[in-house]
């Protein structure tokens, strides 16, 4: 079961959920996922059981911070899950894996919690394990975040060059709905520094990325900076 499809696919339910506004996603991500916890009941031990279990624990912790999005209600499982996949890919030595888990962590407290203080640590060293793996998209979005708390500390500056490295990273990745969610981002920093133009030519590119992707969901973010713009 290491590298389980359904894990892939219940990965893909939350993008389609949180990018492309598409909620109902969450429910079929929920039935991939007890497949899987299903057939861990009866697998027995060994180390590719183990990843499997640290990759359920991660994709279910995706699927309650998804309906956390949704609905803004708290629930304790979420950091309880996003700990015990981080847990267990360090004992299994798996960096990427720790990386991303850790990533999830920082997201809870920043998101959830809305303590980038907390947050901070798990940022800062999810990044620096995806580069050792070589993880690109686990490191483009732990500088999003990293962008937002130093947005929210009022270090426009850094918060920038944050959010363009994530977008250098995505766009070499061709993630195109979180290139439009982090121009977002770039176009509330570019609003605060007193450039309305480059805010609103980055509003257009997020824009027509989110149309091209299908990302209904960014799309409604776009729209609603435009409002605060």
């Amino acid at each position: 079961m290491s590298g389980d499809v359904r894990l892939e696919r219940a990965r893909d339910l939350y993008e389609q959920a949180v990018f492309g506004g598409d909620a109902a996603a969450l429910a079929e991500a929920d039935r991939e996922l007890d497949a899987v916890e299903a057939d861990l009941a009866t697998a027995g031990t060994g180390r590719d059981i183990g990843a499997v279990e640290a990759g359920l624990a991660l994709a279910r912790g995706r699927v309650v911070h998804a309906r956390f999005l949704e609905h803004r209600e708290e629930d304790p499982r979420e950091l309880e899950l996003f700990e015990r996949a981080a847990d267990l890919y360090r004992r299994l030595g798996d960096v990427r894996g720790e990386g991303e888990a850790l990533f999830w962590i920082g997201c809870f407290h920043q998101v959830v919690r809305h303590d980038d203080d907390a947050a901070g640590p798990a940022l800062r060293r999810s990044h620096e394990l995806a580069a050792k793996a070589g993880d690109r998209l686990t490191m483009s979005y732990a500088l999003r975040h990293l962008g937002i708390a130093e947005h929210r500390a009022g270090r426009l500056e850094t918060a920038r060059e944050r959010l363009e490295e994530s977008v250098r990273l995505r766009r070499e990745l061709g993630f195109h709905p979180g290139v439009a969610a982090n121009l977002v981002g770039l176009a509330y920093i570019a609003a605060a520094e007193g450039r309305r133009d480059d805010a609103l030519r980055l509003l257009d590119e997020a824009a027509a990325l989110a149309e091209e992707s299908g990302a209904l969901g960014i799309a409604r973010h776009v729209e609603q900076a435009r409002t605060a713009l």
